[in-house]
């Protein structure tokens, strides 16, 4: 261990408790999250669930954490065969398959803009029939699933008398709180589908029981089997997954191999738009379409990281803009300066801090706490000429592990640049370049100059102006810095 003497802590929803995150493997570690069922568009929500995942898995394997770096496999699938999907497909007249290829292809474009890790693998269901045969066919042989006269095959939840731990209920219970869809042959009405017999107009394939397809909750645990192995370090997921799908997965998984499935469970808190539950029967779910055509990938990701991941998140017009801001402020202590030649800051502690605050069960909102405080180092340190630039690495790097990029504020929109164009020439004010950025700056030094000559008019007009086409301006004792809004 490295920074953190007491090494990483994560909640683990089996045990209920934060506990000590210990690799099943020294030097690696296995996690798997469920992804999405793509029948629609992926809203926000379902970005908010892996930018979480995606900050775990850059702490883990960042070598300045407290295990020195880990070789993470990261698994994350995609249900490509599921009744939503089947709707939606006749529906809209689209073969469901078809439609989750559509579906997926735009989802994964809007990963790459959120800046996510790729995953190690993201296997779908259609491409993994044949493993998902093999353990419904181990369930049956060992008697822990039974096949029906029509060609469904069920789990048989009483053969597990754990069943309901992760969730932590009773069959009692989960029985007398669930809705159940009559079912004559299910032998008891917790069983749940591993495999249905097939359908018209619905995909198939051949299995021991005849043509059909896999049913929601056997899939994970035969993909993650397959990439992980029977038992592996951590399984993430959305709150609302807890039950019935990963009690599920736990049930049929122990049941078929005889070991523990997931050593820690983790799950992320859901989704509120303005205080409400975020769905589709309320009309309030943002698409990840919409969230990135309103803010920043940035600002969303400081949006999410700001609150502890098992807390919900209550997306607002004002929260997001106060991301934006964080952002910009960011960005603004990396912007490059001239050197001073003064004494270096001494910014170790804030590494150690950051590190700190990522081993206590991923407290995203102290990390960021952490990023801010070096903000204010950076500046104060420029303020009184002192050598930033080892600070601001140590800020490029932190902000990384948190999936930051702080590719520049938002670009000058055209009528912008037109805006900033019209104002040099109303002020007479000559440009070193036809850029945008050189505008800006030579409209800053004339109003630097306005403001030495007491010509307060002057310099409160191209302030007013720069405003209007997007640039702020932020006066400190070393001089103006500016960035743009979005």
């Amino acid at each position: 261990m490295t920074a953190s003497q007491g090494g990483m802590r994560l909640y683990n929803t089996l045990t209920g408790k934060v506990e000590p995150f210990e690799p099943l493997t020294p030097g690696r570690a296995g996690l798997y999250v469920c992804g999405v069922t793509p029948y629609s568009e992926s809203h926000i929500g379902h970005a908010m669930s892996l930018i979480v995942y995606d900050v775990l898995v850059r702490y883990l394997r960042w070598p300045s954490n407290s295990f020195g770096g880990l070789d993470v496999t990261y698994i994350s699938n995609y249900t490509d065969v599921d009744d939503k999907l089947i709707d939606r497909g006749h529906e809209l007249g689209i073969d469901p398959l078809q439609l989750a290829n559509d579906n997926i292809a735009q989802w994964e474009q809007q990963q790459a803009q959120l800046n996510l890790l790729q995953p190690t693998e993201r296997p779908r269901v259609s491409t993994h029939i044949e493993e998902i045969v093999a353990l419904t066919g181990r369930l049956v042989a060992n008697r822990c699933a039974y096949a029906t006269p029509s060609g469904d095959v069920y789990f048989r939840v009483r053969t597990d008398e754990d069943y309901g731990k992760l969730s932590h209920r009773n069959i009692e219970d989960l029985r007398a709180g669930t809705r159940f869809e009559p079912d004559e042959e299910k032998a008891f009405p917790l069983d749940f589908a591993l495999w249905k017999a097939a359908k018209p107009g619905e995909p198939h394939w051949l299995s021991p029981w005849g043509e059909g397809r896999p049913g929601w909750h056997i899939e994970c645990s035969a993909m993650a089997q397959r990439y992980l192995g029977d038992t592996f370090d951590i399984h993430g997921g959305g709150l609302d997954l807890v039950f019935p799908h990963h009690e599920n997965e736990v049930a049929q998984s122990e049941s078929a191999t005889g070991k523990p499935f997931a050593h820690l469970w983790m799950h992320n808190g859901l989704v509120q738009r303005d205080g409400e539950k975020m769905s589709k029967s309320i009309g309030n779910v943002i698409t990840v379409r919409e969230a990135l055509e309103r803010w920043s990938p940035d600002a969303l990701r400081l949006f999410v990281l700001s609150s502890h991941y098992r807390s919900p998140n209550n997306v607002t017009n004002e929260a997001l803009e106060a991301a934006t801001r964080g952002v910009e402020r960011i960005a603004g202590a990396l912007r490059d300066e001239q050197a001073t030649g003064g004494p270096p800051i001494d910014a170790a502690a804030a590494r150690t801090r950051f590190v700190e605050a990522l081993d206590d069960d991923l407290n995203t909102s102290q990390a960021l706490a952490t990023l801010f405080d070096l903000v204010r180092e950076v500046n104060r340190g420029r303020d009184a000429r002192q050598d930033v630039h080892a600070a601001q690495a140590l800020l490029r790097e932190i902000a990384g592990i948190l999936g930051l990029t702080l590719e520049a504020a938002p670009a000058i929109a055209d009528r912008d640049v037109v805006a900033l164009s019209k104002l040099a020439t109303q002020f007479s004010v000559v440009c070193g370049g036809t850029d945008a950025p050189s505008t800006i700056e030579a409209l800053i030094a004339h109003r630097e100059e306005a403001r030495k000559t007491r010509n307060f008019a002057v310099a409160d007009s191209i302030r007013a102006g720069l405003t209007k086409a997007g640039v702020e301006i932020e006066d400190t004792p070393s001089g103006p810095r500016w960035s743009t809004k979005r």
